[in-house]
């Protein structure tokens, strides 16, 4: 037998699928995990309220002790989190550029449109409050900024070596100022769209000696 007919006699859409316990888990998850983060940007990991941080997600505090075993489990989760979706919405960006001063320009504009989400402080805020300190958190956030300085140095060391960056200091201070420029810029622009974008970009080309990228039409 066919698909059972309307009135019209089109055939009836299937009932709606519904979502399953990993779907709803991963949703709940993923929420808590974009609260948290916007919380440790505005507060720092010492004032961060686990219940604030529920609420504000839509959950309540037994849903995030369901998925989190304490603070610290959850602000570890934040800094992957962070990292896994840069990657997805910056990092694979820039590694659709060709040219490295292009990537490195690209990375200040699709960080800035990152940004918007209101976590560009949590990087700085952790780093900040752990620096000197022996803790896993702490940890954490420097592997991760080691990694970034690393890959913006890579991309001078081979815009200098094919003629698009300029030379200049040693590409790792040099990857260090851009980085700098990139999270503090942002961070002073928040909220400031769409020249937000512009604004860090033209910081950075020129930290790198590049002619200021012209604005983005909107």
């Amino acid at each position: 037998m066919g698909d059972p007919a309307s009135a019209d006699g089109r055939p009836e859409s299937a009932a709606p699928r519904r979502s399953t316990q990993a779907e709803r888990r991963a949703r709940t998850r993923s929420a808590l995990l974009e609260a948290a983060a916007r919380g440790l940007s505005r507060q720092g990991y010492t004032n961060l309220v686990l219940e604030r941080v529920a609420r504000e997600a839509g959950y309540t505090r037994g849903a995030l002790y369901h998925q989190f075993k304490d603070k610290q489990d959850l602000a570890l989760a934040v800094i992957e989190w962070v990292l896994n979706t840069w990657q997805q919405e910056v990092g694979h960006a820039v590694e659709q550029e060709a040219d490295p001063g292009a990537a490195l320009l690209t990375l200040a504009r699709a960080h800035t449109v990152y940004c918007r989400r209101d976590i560009a402080r949590v990087a700085i805020a952790l780093r900040l409050e752990f620096s000197g300190q022996d803790h896993p958190i702490g940890h954490a956030v420097e592997r991760s900024y080691r990694v970034l300085i690393e890959r913006c140095a890579g991309l001078v060391e081979t815009g200098r070596a094919v003629g698009s960056i300029p030379d200049g200091p040693p590409a790792g201070d040099v990857a260090r100022a851009v980085v700098g420029a990139i999270e503090g810029t942002s961070i002073a622009v928040a909220g400031q769209v769409p020249h937000d974008e512009s604004l860090v970009a033209a910081a950075v080309a020129g930290i790198l000696g590049l002619s200021v990228p012209p604005p983005r039409p909107s």
